[in-house]
C-alpha cells in the first residue's frame, strides 16, 4: 500500500484552509505491523480514511493491495478489514450473535466460533454485548474485521482507553495477525506501545511524513544512547566527565552522560579524576525518543490547524 502526494484540506467554521494532510509519501510494506504514528491531529485519521475511500484527497495518488483509488476502491475495500471507528453492536444480542449478524451479511457464518476463538472470547461468546469490558469488546470489533479473511486490517488508535490487560491482548492479535502473513497498519500516538509490536514505521507531524523506515533500524540511527553511572563522587565525577567533551546532567546521586561512543571511556576518565564506578547502564534509545528529537517544538503543537 502506498500513497504520493497525498493531500487534504478543509475550511474551517471561518472559511479558512485548515491543511490536514500535506504532501504525504506512505509507504507500507507487505506483511508485518506497519506503525503509523504522530501526536494527535497529526493526519493519522484522515488519511486511513482516504485510503479506505470514506474521505476524498484534494490531490495525490492512493493504491491499495494492488488496485488504484478511487477506480479500484470495491476491489481493494473487499481484502481490507478495519476499525476506525467504535462498530456499532446490539447491547442485547451475545457476542456470538452480534457476529453471526455481521457474518451473515458476507458470507462468513461458518468463521464465527473459529475467530471468536482466535480473539480469546471463546468463553464469553453467549454474553450479552452489554456485559463485556472495553478490552472484550475491542475484541469483539477485531473479530467483526477478520470476517472477510483481509490481507490489511487496519487499526486507527485501537488502544485508547484500554486497561493494561486490554492493550496487551490488542497487542497480541495484532502480532499474530501480522506473523499468519497478513499486513497490519496501526495508527497511534502511543509510541512506546507500538513500538512493542511493529516491525516498520511512519511518523507523521502536522500532516508530513517525517521519517520511515524499520523501527530498529530508525531508533539505530539516532543520537547516541546516553549512560547512567553511579560514582562515588558525583560533583568530581561530573566535572571530569564534562571536562572530556560529554554533556553530563544529575538524576540524584547519579550522572546521566550523552555523546558516549564507548562506555568503557567513562570509567577511564573517572578512574585519572581519582572517581569510581560502581555502576554503569546504557539507556536504550526507544521510539519516543526518536519521535521527539525529530519533531522538537512540532511536536507539541500543530502549525497547519486540525485533523486527526
Amino acid at each position: 500500500m502506498r500513497t504520493r502526494g497525498l493531500r487534504k484540506t478543509y475550511r474551517s467554521f471561518t472559511l479558512r484552509e485548515v491543511v490536514a494532510v500535506e504532501g504525504l509519501d506512505l509507504e507500507v510494506p507487505v506483511g508485518g505491523v506497519h506503525a503509523f504514528l504522530g501526536p494527535n491531529g497529526a493526519g493519522k485519521t484522515t488519511t486511513i480514511r482516504m485510503l479506505l475511500g470514506l474521505e476524498r484527497p484534494d490531490s495525490g495518488s492512493i493504491r491499495v493491495l494492488g488496485h488504484d483509488l478511487p477506480g479500484g476502491l470495491g476491489a481493494a475495500v473487499a481484502k481490507v478489514g478495519a476499525i476506525v471507528e467504535q462498530p456499532r453492536f446490539y447491547p442485547a444480542f451475545s457476542g456470538r450473535r452480534n457476529l453471526s449478524l455481521l457474518a451473515q451479511s458476507v458470507g462468513a457464518g461458518a468463521k464465527v466460533d473459529g475467530l471468536l476463538a482466535q480473539v480469546g472470547l471463546a468463553d464469553r461468546a453467549g454474553d450479552r454485548y452489554r456485559s463485556y469490558s472495553l478490552g472484550m469488546k475491542q475484541r469483539l470489533a477485531v473479530a467483526s474485521t477478520l470476517l472477510k479473511d483481509p490481507e490489511l486490517v487496519i487499526f486507527d488508535e485501537p488502544t485508547n482507553g484500554l486497561d493494561p490487560a486490554g492493550v496487551h491482548d490488542v497487542r497480541t492479535i495484532m502480532r499474530a495477525l501480522a506473523d499468519a502473513g497478513r499486513t497490519v497498519l496501526v495508527s497511534s500516538h502511543m509510541l512506546a506501545e507500538v513500538e512493542q509490536v511493529a516491525d516498520t514505521v511512519s511518523i507523521v507531524v502536522g500532516g508530513r511524513l517525517v521519517a520511515d523506515g524499520r523501527v530498529a533500524d530508525l531508533i539505530g540511527s539516532r543520537a547516541r544512547g546516553a549512560v547512567r553511572v553511579d560514582v562515588t563522587d558525583p560533583v568530581r565525577g561530573g566535572e571530569a566527565l564534562e571536562r572530556r567533551g560529554w554533556i553530563v546532567r544529575r538524576d540524584g546521586e547519579v550522572l546521566v552522560v550523552e555523546g558516549v561512543d564507548d562506555p568503557v571511556e567513562i570509567s577511564r576518565v573517572l578512574a585519572d579524576a581519582g572517581v569510581y564506578a560502581r555502576e554503569l547502564v546504557a539507556e536504550r534509545p526507544d521510539l519516543e525518543q526518536v519521535f521527539l528529537e525529530l519533531t522538537g517544538a512540532q511536536g507539541a503543537a500543530r502549525p497547519q490547524g486540525v485533523g486527526a
